[in-house]
């Protein structure tokens, strides 16, 4: 069922994302004043909540995994125009961007959201229960993706530096798409059921709940608002940038920061559903937007900008450094041994949350 949108009125989550993208409208591109800022901080917040409401309410209607996966290719598909859109205003500044905002984002995932998806539902019942097979290939695909888009680069010769030439880019987009192609068809029709929530006896539930789904028009509503929620969350966090980048550069931290600050800003949405999740023993589901979101960040990301590369000038840095290989290899490792139980206790969440903290406190004091 999908979950009450906290401090917002019904109306309020129609009137709020309109409302947000009228704003954005109105800012983009501009220099804003403090008060103005505030403003649009206020209303990418209500976006927020209002994008995690219906995309409940869209899940309650369509089902699991395809409520999940709505949510996650959403956010991910506006997040891939905003990368492209970034890289062909930044210039030089921004060869590393989509490296960096696609490695973020596995990060966020996989770690931040997982670790406080498990860490809520093993509080609540001593143990967080989920599907072994389609958790097991969901984290297959996302190391077998981001080895393949990040790790790769780093250690190919035909180009120098962490750059894949026009081939190597060109099969490495091929090849994400194909993947993540392959994962939504098995996670969608061929083993559905690997991704569905499963209870502490172990029993798979087909249905979320015994509520009534919305109706028809409702889940239209929803699904359009959805979408005006995400372009708010995602444009607003653009507009409000130079404020973030001025705040870092003034507390001395590195540039690349801005990036994870931003990244944790888009992926606020999944975040809370995915907490809500938990928060109702359906840690499947919790996991299924973890992951679906770092498949589908790499699987889109990477086909996107080797299109936009055609057109763009400019060194695409892609290949990750030292430091976040080994953090990328320890979450594997982590992240397999994990899943391989189907259960995890408040160990497992503290493990992925150190992990996530580790990110971040790296990315500070690289």
């Amino acid at each position: 069922m999908a979950s009450q949108p906290g401090p917002l009125t019904k109306a309020g989550t129609v009137v709020v994302p309109l409302l947000a993208l009228v704003v954005l409208g109105l800012t983009w591109g501009r220099d804003l004043p403090g008060w103005l800022v505030a403003l649009v901080a206020v209303l990418l917040a209500g976006a927020v909540l209002c994008a995690v409401h219906h995309a409940e309410v869209v899940a309650h209607k369509v089902g699991e995994p395809f409520g999940s996966l709505v949510l996650a290719v959403a956010v991910t598909v506006i997040e891939v125009a905003l990368i492209v859109t970034l890289m062909a205003d930044g210039g030089d500044k921004s060869a590393s961007l989509a490296r960096d905002t696609v490695f973020a984002a596995v990060m966020i995932t996989c770690n931040g959201i997982v670790g406080l998806a498990l860490l809520v539902g093993a509080w609540r019942g001593g143990v967080a229960p989920f599907s072994t097979e389609g958790t097991v290939a969901a984290v297959a695909t996302v190391a077998t993706l981001a080895t393949l888009s990040l790790v790769l680069p780093t250690f190919t010769t035909s180009k120098p530096g962490p750059e894949f030439t026009g081939a190597q880019l060109a099969f490495a987009a091929v090849v994400s798409l194909a993947v993540y192609g392959l994962f939504v068809a098995m996670q969608t029709v061929r083993h559905r059921e690997f991704f569905l929530p499963v209870t502490r006896d172990g029993e798979v539930l087909d249905e979320d709940d015994h509520a009534h789904p919305p109706s028809t028009r409702e889940t239209f509503l929803s699904l359009g608002l959805l979408l005006v929620a995400l372009v708010a969350v995602v444009g607003d966090t653009k507009t409000i940038s130079p404020v973030i980048e001025d705040g870092v550069a003034a507390a001395g931290l590195p540039q690349a920061f801005v990036g994870v600050v931003i990244a944790l800003m888009v992926l606020l949405p999944e975040t809370l559903a995915a907490y809500h999740s938990a928060r109702r023993d359906r840690t499947q589901i919790s996991l299924n937007l973890a992951h679906g979101s770092a498949i589908a960040s790499i699987g889109l990301t990477i086909p996107a900008i080797a299109v936009a590369s055609i057109w763009m000038d400019g060194r695409l840095l892609l290949g990750l450094g030292a430091t976040h290989m080994v953090m990328l290899a320890l979450t594997v490792v982590v992240s397999v041994l994990t899943v391989i139980t189907g259960r995890a206790t408040l160990l497992q969440g503290g493990l992925h949350l150190t992990l996530f903290a580790s990110f971040v406190f790296l990315a500070i004091s690289p």
